[in-house]
């Protein structure tokens, strides 16, 4: 029998992928509807999703089989899902992500924000959130958290061996300058044995002072390094919800309002993502630091933030950063390059179309609609392939040296190494199954179920979905989450007329709330790989960061998101869902 359970074990991802379409397959038999044949489709997809017996990405694909072989949409409709101008805005950002790797602008950014904040305990791990969380908002967070991780173990070691080499000459000298005072009183002539005696009584001291002096410093640090860690992976995650190309699901969520809701103005675009987003962040990011203070570090503030001391290990430790940040050198032409490129990305978009005046994008068409932020990420890009890595040396001589020219920014070699294409299949996939629900009618039937909550205020709607949504991401993926959960909050929304962002923003935000378990996300299992946390210390800090991410989202959403995007109305846009072609 022990046998038997090992080989089904072992086999479950072949038993799921062929038992699962066989035991839903009475659905679209018994009710030959468009609705259930849609519905077998999703719940399919749901937990090859959840269970990952597929690639993410392969089942993503499933919608090109699935929708034309049973009538729901033709091939080419599905397709074409694959490919919409979000997934252009994500391959954009990924590009100028991929740039500012390759040329290790990010960590130049990290080490020298850290020498600014200095060393001491509570404004390290303060500083570690904030580099960790801005540079989150730009590359992902896997890519982030991978590098500050290092250096944050670097600081914590030389800073326990600097603190042990202090108590070994404390506790030596001590021992030392008694022995020579001994001396000084050998005229006496005390017995030989006393003074061994007292040797050894004195060394046997020194040794258990050491040795009781180790195990503090080791449970120190060991806190000090538990409260690092998540510092690290957590404000990665809080950080990635900023901007609009920060994590996945944001673009999910564009790419379905663009969808669903194409007379939608482009109320969702990078400008007022991060208008509503960025405040959350930092409050949220804040938040965290507190309680992490509190479990890792206390709410001693003279010893957490040193006021008033001045110990050497903080300037060996400062050290360490300063020699990492001279290993870089003076900044190349190619940094400065991808810091220009950059920042001129980031300047384009937020005045593409702010909102309270015509943007740039006006003088291309009157109501500024045909350039989306897609176009400028992929144009800005595209510099990275046009631009030399270094300034052209110009050379008139005729000697036999050959000349080469410098090469781009990128190549296409390292996109082709580092470009997350799995990702892109997997946004397409999402865009289908709307598509499909849609097409099909299901989203309607979903609606129509969902009437009876409008006797429920919106805030408790909303509060429980972030729940719902925040639960399941622990033991999904955020991308897969979103991508089930926005065009059932869509249907839910337009059938009890609440404005559809009510719902879909705070729900979004939440998917990427996953703190609880190592397997959650990436940046969790980066952390937890190096070995000093336990599941239960990621357990405990998660739960209540949790609940306090969703209810500062909540918060935000019923103050100054509100205000920004009118959520106290259902929008005329959201009455017409008639898909984009």
């Amino acid at each position: 029998m022990d046998g038997f359970m090992k080989w089904l074990w072992s086999h479950r991802n072949y038993l799921i992928i062929f038992l699962t379409p066989i035991l839903f397959l009475p659905l679209p038999l018994i009710i030959p509807r468009p609705e259930a044949k849609c519905g077998f489709a999703i719940i399919v997809m749901a937990v090859y999703w959840c269970t990952e017996c597929l690639p993410l990405a392969v089942t993503a694909l499933l919608p090109v089989i699935l929708f034309p072989m049973m009538g729901i949409m033709e091939s080419g409709e599905v397709c074409v899902q694959y490919l919409k101008d979000s997934n252009m805005l994500f391959i954009g950002g990924l590009l100028v992500a991929i740039a500012v790797e390759n040329w290790n602008l990010h960590k130049r950014i990290a080490l020298k924000v850290l020498l600014l904040v200095g060393v001491r305990p509570a404004l390290l791990m303060m500083g570690f959130m904030v580099v960790t969380a801005f540079l989150s908002m730009w590359i992902s967070n896997t890519a982030t958290t991978a590098m500050m991780l290092p250096i944050a173990q670097a600081i914590l070691a030389q800073l326990s061996a600097t603190e042990a080499e202090a108590d070994e000459l404390e506790l030596r000298g001590g021992h030392n300058n008694h022995a020579f005072q001994l001396e000084d009183v050998s005229e006496s002539k005390p017995p030989l044995e006393k003074f061994e005696k007292m040797a050894a009584d004195e060394e046997s001291a020194v040794h258990s002072a050491l040795e009781r002096r180790r195990q503090a410093r080791e449970q120190k640090y060991l806190l000090l390094a538990k409260g690092m860690s998540l510092c690290v992976c957590y404000s990665a995650s809080i950080g990635g919800t900023a901007t609009l190309t920060g994590t996945t699901p944001n673009l999910i969520l564009k790419g379905q309002m663009d969808d669903i809701y194409p007379q939608n103005n482009d109320i969702i675009n990078f400008a007022s993502w991060f208008g509503f987003a960025f405040p959350n962040m930092v409050l949220m990011l804040v938040l965290a630091w507190l309680w992490l203070q509190f479990m890792y570090l206390g709410l001693n503030l003279k010893k957490s933030f040193g006021c008033g001391s001045d110990n050497p290990g903080d300037r060996d430790a400062y050290r360490v950063m300063k020699e990492e940040y001279r290993k870089l050198g003076h900044m190349t032409f190619a940094e400065g390059a991808v810091l220009c490129i950059f920042v001129l990305l980031v300047v384009l978009w937020f005045t593409r179309e702010p909102g309270f005046m015509p943007g740039w994008a006006s003088v291309f068409n009157g109501s500024g609609q045909y350039v989306t932020d897609g176009t400028v990420a992929i144009f800005m890009s595209m510099l990275f392939f046009i631009i030399p890595s270094r300034f052209p040396q110009f050379s008139f001589s005729s000697g036999r040296q050959q000349v080469q020219a410098p090469t781009p920014l990128l190549q296409w070699s390292v996109v082709h190494e580092r470009m997350p294409w799995n990702i892109i299949l997997l946004l397409g996939g999402g865009f289908a199954l709307a598509s499909g629900s849609e097409e099909s009618g299901l989203s309607v039937w979903l609606g129509q179920c969902l009437v009876p909550l409008k006797s429920i205020p919106p805030f408790a709607i909303s509060i429980i979905l972030c729940l719902l949504v925040g639960t399941f991401t622990e033991c999904s993926s955020n991308t897969a989450t979103t991508t089930l959960f926005l065009p059932i909050l869509a249907s839910m929304a337009t059938a009890i007329e609440l404005h559809p962002l009510y719902i879909m923003l705070p729900c979004t935000i939440s998917a990427s709330l996953a703190f609880m378990l190592p397997v959650a996300t990436p940046p969790n299992a980066i952390a937890f790989s190096y070995g000093q946390l336990k599941v239960m210390d990621m357990a405990k800090a998660g739960c209540a960061l949790n609940i306090i991410g969703i209810l500062t989202i909540n918060l935000a959403i019923n103050t100054w998101g509100k205000a920004m995007f009118h959520l106290d109305t259902f929008p005329d846009w959201a009455r017409n869902t008639t898909r984009a072609s």
